[in-house]
């Protein structure tokens, strides 16, 4: 018994890395690569993945982000960078979710990959 229970407590962190490792995001239907374009027409709130280059930091957190049918504004809280650098050259894929204000459009990004 006493084995048992040693054993449960050596493998339970273990488990536990294990199902953090496995967990993702949702890459079924919808979650595809989108243009900045096909972004402009969505409705607020609507999730987006979008590959492109950031351009220029705009400050408090907003960067501007261009793909070959244009630009948009994109929000990166910088808890979000996890020690990942780029520069306007670096291709990146971010993923978040679109913000209609009263004057423009902008992408808030929940992650960011640089690929």
């Amino acid at each position: 018994m006493k084995r048992k229970f040693l054993y449960f407590l050596i493998l339970l962190p273990i488990a536990a890395a294990s199902i953090n490792a496995q967990q993702g995001g949702y890459v079924g239907p919808g979650a595809d690569v989108i243009t900045v374009a096909e972004a402009r027409t969505l409705r607020d709130d609507m999730p987006v993945i979008l590959r492109g280059r950031i351009l220029q930091f705009l400050g408090n957190e907003r960067y501007l982000f261009e793909d070959e049918t244009g630009s948009i504004i994109i929000e990166i809280e910088s808890r979000l960078w996890r020690n990942i650098t780029v520069d306007e050259n670096d291709l990146v894929e971010i993923s978040g979710e679109i913000d209609r204000g009263f004057r423009q459009i902008e992408v808030e990004v929940d992650t960011i990959r640089k690929l």
